[in-house]
């Protein structure tokens, strides 16, 4: 299986690209949709609970995540749809399976509800390296749709697909994020003495490897082994752990603002 994913400035344009991915024949356990900003009221109104629901899985997810379960009008992904309050973005809808699962939720709804396709999701090639990408565009209102190719001749015809609706890729995201971020984090480097221009690739992964969900509160010190055996040698330079350390800070920044 091979991961697809597409930023959207309109949902509606995601929306378009959801059903001309399922038009190709992808299933709902391949196929994800991330929407911003949808409080319980909205929510109640998008979502009605119907027998198509599948055996079990609003009782998996629902008590999870704590919202209602169901099959969407225009947002569905043809399986499971949750209100998710993501701490440091706020209200999501992570409709379908995969985007449940991204968020960190699929824990639950596995144990034969998921089926073998998105197990085999989970534990090979769920993009959760980006999730700090999709969080952003939550954030700034854009919506996210995740596809999984079964080769790579189907996930061109995703990536195809994302592209004619509008969609930004992964990498002119992460670079358009830390744009938004590189004067402040120059700046801080070298007041405390590093060389920006020098050190920038190393200290943007040390930021960024914070940023991974199992990494999230950790300090550096609690990390380190996990992160020489991802990273290599570059974790152990000076820029790399100051970057983590601002990545850490980000993501407390971050959650801080939610919660005023």
């Amino acid at each position: 299986m091979e991961p697809c994913v597409g930023i959207f400035r309109s949902r509606a344009d995601a929306e378009r690209a959801v059903q001309q991915v399922k038009a190709l024949g992808i299933s709902g356990n391949r196929l994800g949709l991330l929407l911003p900003g949808a409080g319980e009221r909205q929510l109640q109104k998008e979502i009605r609970v119907t027998d198509a629901e599948p055996p079990g899985i609003g009782k998996a997810l629902g008590a999870t995540v704590g919202g209602a379960m169901g099959v969407a009008g225009g947002a569905s992904t043809g399986a499971a749809l949750a209100s998710l309050l993501v701490p440091g973005v706020g209200p999501v809808i992570a409709g379908g399976l995969i985007g449940a699962a991204l968020l960190g939720v699929g824990g639950a709804a596995t144990g034969g509800v998921v089926g073998e396709t998105l197990e085999e999701n989970l534990n090979q090639g769920l993009p959760r390296d980006e999730l700090y990408l999709y969080e952003d565009a939550l954030r700034m209102g854009r919506s996210v749709v995740i596809a999984f190719g079964e080769n790579s001749a189907e996930a061109e015809k995703i990536h195809n697909i994302f592209r004619e609706a509008g969609a930004e890729t992964v990498d002119a995201a992460a670079e358009a994020w830390w744009l938004g971020l590189r004067d402040a984090e120059s700046e801080h480097y070298e007041s405390v003495g590093g060389s920006f221009v020098t050190d920038e690739v190393s200290y943007r992964q040390g930021f960024a490897a914070a940023l991974h969900p199992s990494r999230r509160g950790k300090s550096f010190d609690v990390t380190q082994s996990e992160l020489k055996k991802h990273y290599g040698d570059v974790a152990s330079q000076d820029a790399f752990r100051h970057g983590f350390e601002r990545g850490q800070d980000y993501q407390k920044r971050n959650m801080e603002r939610h919660k005023a």
